[in-house]
């Protein structure tokens, strides 16, 4: 019987990797004709180090702002406060540097500037379908490997609820992504090497779904091995630009499957709950769950669970095993007292995660939030 399927592709139009992000940018920025480049920024990379001010040089008298303000997970406040100096600006292309909440937080500022948002209220109308595409595009410049930046997703936390919501449309994808490692150096190891699971939740969740597909497994399964080889080489030897690379592209490999219609699974929908209620970094949020959630779900899906031992170089091992090694040894939290989280949160946790888009689509059926507890109790 021959399966079917579908594989769907992004609106995205080129990625740049392995040389300086300023001149990528600077080319990048001429092809396209823009004359506004609003500038969105890490704060602390835009304060301690010259890599943002490298990008506004390159842009020259292009540049018409910078907003360096986005906290994590990209509450509604910042980015209505980066939507207004970006119309006030009168941006017609928008720069990130620095990491996934500030990706996300520009993409949610492409739909505010297309649909006249002016308020934390108003954004309840661009979650909808009907929404005007952006036309004030994005070119990111990632220093961390959570990934964001290869997908048209963005996911923003209203503060009112704690709740992290989804933002979307297809050309809030960024049109360019620039891959330079070297922008990465200042990124705290901690940071770089949760990113790196993070990307390998994408990989081992796009892998393990029931919706995968044999285009997705290739990629996740790629990216998988370059971050299993690439995440110890970095921890090993910070300076080694060749590691910090393969890890970029390792991480681009990851979204594949997300980018193409490939739900991720109770990990992400799990880690989504831990971000917005309790604060745990995203990436800190697959150190802990992914294991657990790869044991609990093993009964469904075990023959796809030996691919992923397999990628990252252990073949005949069990996957969650392997996974919750190959954590420990780079240092990361694996558990939720590690993050001070405990028994006592897990029915929120649970009964919120159900309204996630991923926990609904686990590769192993959850009904309701009694099986989610199972799989918190697992990672108490």
């Amino acid at each position: 019987m021959l399966t079917s399927g579908r594989v769907v592709f992004t609106d995205m139009e080129e990625v740049h990797y392995g040389k300086p992000a300023d001149q990528s940018v600077a080319a990048l920025v001429e092809s396209y004709g823009a004359e506004r480049v609003f500038v969105m920024a890490s704060g602390t990379l835009n304060r301690e180090t010259d890599e943002v001010e490298k990008v506004r040089r390159a842009l020259g008298n292009k540049c018409v702002g910078t907003f360096a303000s986005m906290p994590a997970h990209s509450p509604r406040s910042a980015v209505i406060a980066a939507t207004r100096q970006a119309r006030e600006a009168g941006a017609d292309l928008i720069v990130t540097v620095g990491g996934g909440s500030i990706t996300d937080g520009a993409k949610a500022v492409q739909l505010c500037l297309a649909n006249g948002i002016d308020s934390v209220e108003e954004m309840d109308r661009i979650r909808a379908a009907d929404v005007r595409a952006p036309t004030v595009r994005q070119i990111s410049i990632p220093t961390t490997l959570s990934a964001g930046e290869f997908s048209g997703i963005a996911g923003v936390t209203n503060e009112a609820t704690r709740i992290k919501e989804l933002f979307r449309h297809p050309l809030t994808i960024p049109r360019a992504v620039v891959l330079d490692p070297e922008v990465t150096r200042h990124t705290p190891m901690w940071l770089f090497l949760s990113t790196g699971i993070r990307a390998v939740d994408h990989c081992v969740e796009g892998v393990c779904s029931n919706e995968s597909t044999e285009f997705t497994n290739a990629s996740a399964l790629h990216g998988l091995s370059m971050l299993a080889r690439g995440l110890p080489r970095v921890l090993a030897d910070p300076k080694d630009m060749k590691a910090r690379l393969d890890c970029q592209i390792g991480s681009w490999l990851s979204m594949g499957g997300l980018a193409a219609g490939v739900p991720m699974g109770a990990s992400h929908g799990i880690g989504y709950v831990l971000g917005a209620v309790f604060d745990v970094p995203h990436g800190h949020t697959s150190c802990i769950m992914l294991p657990w959630v790869m044991r609990w779900n093993k009964p469904a899906n075990a023959d796809k669970q030996a691919a992923v031992a397999a990628a990252m170089g252990h073949p005949g091992e069990d996957a969650g095993d392997v996974l919750d090694r190959f954590i420990a040894g780079l240092g990361m939290p694996r558990t939720l007292g590690a993050v001070k989280i405990g028994s006592e949160h897990f029915e929120r946790i649970a009964k919120q995660a159900m309204g996630t888009p991923w926990v609904p689509r686990n590769p192993r059926s959850i009904h309701g939030p009694a099986e989610v507890r199972e799989i918190l109790n697992l990672a108490a």
